[in-house]
């Protein structure tokens, strides 16, 4: 399942950054960030969360970036 977020980064290295974090979280098959249109595209692991796993996520890009923002 893939579900896109609405993100609040402010460059483009920190939004890197934050789609290898979230590419490293447990039930995320693959994540892309974009920068331009502030947007995150999560693939969820077959039978997983995605509220679970979003918070996770969301754990894992505040490390990167701590005044993040993603939309759940």
């Amino acid at each position: 399942m893939k579900k896109t977020y609405q993100i609040e980064v402010d460059c483009a290295n920190c939004a890197n950054l934050m789609e290898e974090a979230a590419k490293k979280t447990a039930g995320v098959q693959n994540a892309v960030v974009n920068f331009m249109t502030q947007k995150m595209i999560v693939e969820f692991s077959e039978g997983q969360d995605p509220k679970a796993v979003m918070q996770a996520v969301l754990k894992a890009c505040k490390k990167v970036e701590p005044d993040c923002e993603i939309a759940l």
